[in-house]
């Protein structure tokens, strides 16, 4: 009889694609598990669409891709009013944000207008159109990419879009050994689509249950706090950590502890 898979076998599985990046593989798996979004920032070339995909295939559950461009629509994301003559009534089309993962592909490359019919599904989860409120699948996830060193026809996303961000991690270039391992497999147009599928939707809801009950110390909780308060204080900083941020980070922390193996937090995870 075969065990269940672990959290191990998860980062294993995603670290089959991508190479010698241990530590942007766990967090993104972090930030699954604590109920956040996550922001690949970084260069193009380097992986950032095929971490998302090799994370997205690794669970058996929906994902869409959303490639934005200038001249992509609110409704290319969230869904489209069409008559339907045999009802004689106007239905509801869910765009591709009613998945359980969506990659929003070079998120900086749409408009303010595009990039806010985000907001609020990244915060609570729905969806408001026509007066209607639409949950969203759970587990619900947006994986976004961008390029920080072109700016040419880009649109720098405002501070309200990223605070609702839990992480944003850059992959950076592999070591000449890693690279090695790279060139030296089986080239794949798809490498991602090479991956097994281990836990379910269910699964990974079940796991976001477990996180939640991660123990967290009033020492470690002053501490994080603590860290916070700084971030507002200091002249080097333009803004500080927002209140959903803290939250965000007490998340992350006991994300951390349970991806390592802990039912509690320690100083290190925050």
């Amino acid at each position: 009889m075969n065990s269940p898979p672990t959290i191990r076998d998860i980062l294993e599985n995603i670290a089959r694609v991508i190479k010698g990046k241990p530590h942007v593989i766990e967090m993104s798996v972090v930030a699954l598990l604590a109920r956040g979004h996550l922001l690949l920032e970084d260069v193009p070339g380097v992986g950032k669409t095929t971490l998302a995909h090799s994370l997205a295939r690794s669970l058996d559950c929906s994902f869409k891709r959303v490639q934005f461009t200038s001249d992509l629509l609110p409704s290319d994301i969230v869904g489209v009013s069409i008559f339907n003559r045999q009802k004689q009534a106007f239905e509801f089309i869910p765009g591709p944000i009613f998945a359980n993962i969506v990659l929003a592909d070079e998120i900086n490359r749409t408009t303010p207008k595009t990039q806010s019919s985000l907001l609020e599904a990244m915060s609570e989860a729905q969806i408001s159109f026509d007066n209607k409120t639409y949950p969203l699948s759970q587990p619900f996830m947006v994986i976004a990419t961008q390029n920080p060193a072109e700016y040419h026809g880009t649109f720098p996303l405002p501070e309200s879009q990223l605070d609702r961000f839990l992480m944003r991690l850059r992959i950076g270039y592999p070591t000449p050994e890693e690279e090695r391992k790279v060139l030296e497999r089986p080239q794949s147009l798809h490498p991602a689509e090479e991956l097994c599928p281990l836990l379910t939707a269910q699964d990974v809801l079940a796991l976001q249950d477990q996180v939640d009950k991660v123990r967290m110390e009033e020492s470690i909780t002053d501490y994080l706090l603590a860290i916070v308060q700084s971030t507002r204080q200091s002249d080097l900083l333009s803004l500080g950590v927002s209140t959903r941020g803290a939250l965000a980070l007490s998340r992350a922390a006991k994300a951390l502890s349970f991806v390592r193996g802990r039912t509690y937090c320690l100083p290190d995870d925050v």
